[in-house]
């Protein structure tokens, strides 16, 4: 399926059939989700893949009730890594098991710590944050690619998700993405015009 097309059937399925994702399928998916953009390729994410049934129903009433999240096969919680420390020397061990340049390695991690340096803990929280959301659009266009469907979630409990799934202080549950096999149907695909958007 070519990217356009993609693009324009993905929806936000409102319910699953409950059928089993291949886990073939699903890997192919975290492979796409591994390769999402991000500043200074610091990659401040994680994903809780769930799958069990009796969690997913703890879940589902931290999640005002939506049945995304026990119809689906797999449940996909994004969640942003603050950490930047942790981040930083992370990415140098990457750059250099990689064979990087030293020169290169050094240059992006001291790029990295003066970023974020300057920035408060909200501030980390919320820039690792907007890039949990890069990783978020790989997800759900590539559901679509794979033949699957997908629904981006942000009704939820977050501080009621980190309890129940026993998250560190700095990881921070960001958006849902319950994936699987639709069971309704999509609606039209209703957007503003260019003319609105771009100036």
């Amino acid at each position: 399926m070519q990217f356009a097309e993609c693009v324009m059937r993905r929806y936000a399925a409102k319910k699953f059939d409950g059928r089993t994702l291949p886990e073939g399928k699903v890997h192919e998916l975290l492979k796409l989700v591994r390769f999402a953009p991000s500043a200074l390729n610091l990659q401040p994410w994680k994903i809780k893949v769930i799958t069990d049934k009796k969690l997913k129903e703890e879940l589902r009433a931290a999640s005002f009730d939506q049945e995304q999240v026990t119809t689906c096969s797999h449940l996909l919680v994004f969640c942003a890594d603050s950490d930047y420390d942790s981040l930083i020397v992370r990415l140098g061990k990457l750059m250099r098991d990689n064979k990087v340049p030293e020169e290169t390695v050094s240059m992006v991690t001291s790029m990295a710590t003066g970023f974020v340096a300057g920035m408060s803990k909200e501030q980390r929280a919320a820039w690792s944050q907007a890039q949990t959301y890069l990783a978020l659009g790989n997800a759900l266009n590539g559901a679509k690619a794979l033949g699957f469907d997908s629904c981006p979630m942000g009704g939820f409990d977050p501080a009621a998700y980190s309890k129940i799934l026993k998250l560190p202080s700095n990881i921070a549950p960001v958006m849902l993405c319950p994936i699987g096999f639709a069971a309704d149907k999509p609606g039209p695909k209703i957007r503003h015009p260019l003319s609105e958007i771009v100036f």
